[in-house]
Formats: structure tokens, C-alpha cells, sequence
């Protein structure tokens, strides 16, 4: 990541670490003797660092739930993506479930906020780092990833796309020649093409008087390979599944009949 936090001293992470060996009681001797009262932590501020959840976690995650479950029987009800060889399948899975899921927030106007993360949240991290390991290995939405998503999603708004644009537009990100190690690469370039070209004649048909609007779009499309999964998955699912792998769903929901 080029963008550094410039609200954090040497005070503040050293203070984190003195409290991180407190808590830890291998460290504790340790730390005993080198702790400085005079250092206290305080949170992050820069949007970089500063750690956020959804303010109303229930009622959004449900909501989330129901976008994802949409997204992945649109995939399986495309008679050309059922064509593809399995290995294919599950590539494009990886590659477009993210910017198909932020389409299907826009295209249902779902809107969110978000809080701080509560400090005792990570608190209990540390305490319970031996049990959760890997709990303190995943990175945790910050404000920033936030609002890049909000930015996302206030874009689209602002296009007002119809139905057909966006099940258009969802073709041209499923079907990715790019993705690596595809078999049936070419077939897939193909379904791209045909997808945009879907897309620019019902744009012009609905929109005739805007020459801009294919173009808006597809860089509003672009914006959306900036969101990462770990962003979408530990805010709106990870309250659900708890430390099973996304992903996994995904796939037994694709394949599932």
C-alpha cells in the first residue's frame, strides 16, 4: 500500500506493542519493566487505519445475503456460463463475484453506515489471540475501503441504469478473457463482445441523445475492480459465517441444483 498513516508516531506503536506484551502473559516479565505509563493508545484516525463495522449489522447483512444470492443464480442462469468447462466456471466465480455483488447493492439502492470498531472488540483479539489466530490475521474494513465502496456505489446511482443496463453490464464483467488460465478463453472474449455490444445498443436506444453514457458506464465499471473481497467479506458476511471461507458458499451455491 503507497498511502502511509500520518497520524501514528513512534509513541503510539510502541504503546500498542506494550500493551499487546501486557496482555500476553509469555511476554508479560518482559514487558514489565520496560512499560512507560506516560504512553497511551489512541485510535488511528487517518482513514487509511481507522477500523469500521456496519452500524446496524443484522438488517444489512440479511439485506447483503439476499444481493448475493441474486448475483450468483444470475450466473447460473446464463445458459452461456453453464457452457463453459468447470475449471472456467469457478475462475470467473473468483474474478467477478465481488463487482457483481456491488452492482446488485446499486441496482437494489441498498445503502449502509458504519461505525468505529468498538476498542474492547479488539481488545478481546489479543486476549484471545492462542484460540483465534485467525481472526488476527484478516485485515479489517477501514474507512477508506468504505467510502472507495460508497463512491462505487453513489456513481451508479447517479446513472440511473435501467434493468437491461445492468444485466448487460453484469455479462461484460462475468465473462473476462483476462482471467488467467482459462480453457475456453477465446469463447469467453467472444461472450465479452457480444455482452458489450448488448450494451451499447440498448444505451443508445434508451438513451439516444447521450453519447457519453456507454462510455460513463464502463468506466463506472472499472471502478469496481478497485473494491477488494477481503473488503466485502469482512463487512457484510463475516458476522454471518463466521471463519468459514466465502468462497466455499459460493461455489456450493453455484453448483448446487
Amino acid at each position: 500500500m503507497d498511502n502511509v498513516c500520518q497520524c501514528t508516531d513512534y509513541n503510539d506503536r510502541q504503546s500498542n506493542a506494550i500493551l499487546y506484551n501486557i496482555l500476553n502473559r509469555e511476554n508479560y516479565k518482559s514487558s514489565h519493566n520496560s512499560l512507560k505509563y506516560n504512553f497511551m493508545p489512541r485510535r488511528c484516525n487517518c482513514e487509511m487505519r481507522r477500523t469500521v463495522c456496519l452500524k446496524s449489522p443484522a438488517d444489512i447483512c440479511q439485506g447483503a445475503s439476499g444481493v448475493l444470492v441474486k448475483t450468483i443464480h444470475f450466473m447460473k442462469n446464463l445458459p452461456a456460463f453453464n457452457q463453459l468447462p468447470l475449471n472456467d466456471q469457478l475462475s470467473l466465480l473468483q474474478s467477478c463475484w465481488v463487482p457483481l455483488f456491488i452492482l446488485g447493492l446499486a441496482q437494489e439502492g441498498m445503502n449502509f453506515d458504519v461505525i468505529d470498531t468498538p476498542v474492547d472488540s479488539m481488545l478481546k483479539r489479543i486476549l484471545l489471540n492462542s484460540q483465534e489466530s485467525g481472526v488476527m490475521e484478516r485485515e479489517q474494513p477501514t474507512l477508506a475501503g468504505v467510502n472507495k465502496l460508497k463512491s462505487c456505489l453513489k456513481k451508479f446511482w447517479s446513472l440511473d441504469l435501467s434493468p437491461k443496463e445492468y444485466a448487460y453490464l453484469k455479462g461484460t464483467m462475468i465473462f473476462n478473457p483476462d482471467v488467467k488460465d482459462l480453457k475456453a478463453a477465446l469463447f469467453v472474449e467472444d461472450l465479452q463482445q457480444e455482452a458489450q455490444h448488448a450494451l451499447r445498443e440498448v444505451v443508445q436506444s434508451l438513451h439516444p441523445g447521450d453519447r457519453g453514457r456507454f462510455a460513463g458506464i464502463l468506466l463506472a465499471a472499472s471502478m469496481l475492480k478497485t473494491i477488494t473481497p477481503n473488503l466485502i467479506t469482512e463487512l457484510f458476511f463475516r458476522p454471518v459465517i463466521g471463519q468459514a471461507d466465502l468462497l466455499d458458499f459460493l461455489v456450493d451455491m453455484l453448483f448446487s441444483r
